[in-house]
């Protein structure tokens, strides 16, 4: 198999594989106040996360920026947790049976996305190094990487929206209920990796 391909594919695994699970809890928080109607506000979205973890996984693959991976690990699950707690703020509008949110122009959540995409560009790089090892040309399976990556951030953003649809649209669900059952979960656990966070056990000793 081409080289493109195998790193294209090991990129898709690494953010769709369910041992590790923190990636994938903060795309879910950040489309868990929308609908697959809205799918152009989340693509907005999802594009702002995608070109911060571009610029930091190339960086930090190339060597160009250094910091502490046991940081970085500490800092994934606290975005997972800020993310999911702001989900807290939309409010439901009309009818407890409406199925519409009042979603104010918040230009601030998508820089909030480009933002934590820095960081979690940094945690994409750790795993991406460890596969390269001192192979010379890092260009081409930094590109397929990062392709992957994108692949499999859509495809959970896909499952998402359907399963979002499913609930709201089909089942009749309150839309604000669904949205305060999703993030609450996602932030209960990410604060269950905060707490068991090695170098967080660390400093507070």
């Amino acid at each position: 198999m081409d080289d493109f391909l195998i790193y294209l594919r090991l990129g898709f695994d690494h953010i769709t594989d369910p041992s590790g699970y923190d990636h994938i809890l903060f795309v879910i928080a950040l489309c868990a106040v929308y609908t697959a109607r809205q799918w152009k506000q989340v693509l907005i979205l999802v594009t702002a996360f995608t070109i911060g973890h571009s610029i930091t996984l190339a960086l930090a693959t190339l060597q160009l920026i250094q910091y502490k991976t046991a940081l970085i690990e500490l800092l994934i699950p606290i975005t997972i947790l800020i993310t999911a707690v702001t989900n807290f703020f939309f409010q439901e509008s009309g009818s407890r049976k409406s199925s519409k949110v009042r979603e104010p122009n918040r230009p601030w959540r998508y820089g909030l996305a480009l933002t934590f995409g820095l960081i979690h560009g940094m945690g994409f790089s750790n795993y991406l190094r460890s596969l390269l090892g001192r192979e010379a040309d890092i260009v081409k399976p930094l590109l397929a990487f990062n392709i992957g990556l994108e692949i499999g951030q859509l495809v959970i953003v896909s499952l998402i929206l359907g399963l979002a649809y499913l609930i709201i649209d089909v089942l009749r669900t309150n839309r604000l209920r669904w949205t305060l059952v999703v993030s609450g979960i996602v932030a209960g656990m990410a604060l269950s990796l905060i707490i068991n966070n090695e170098y967080l056990s660390e400093l507070v000793k």
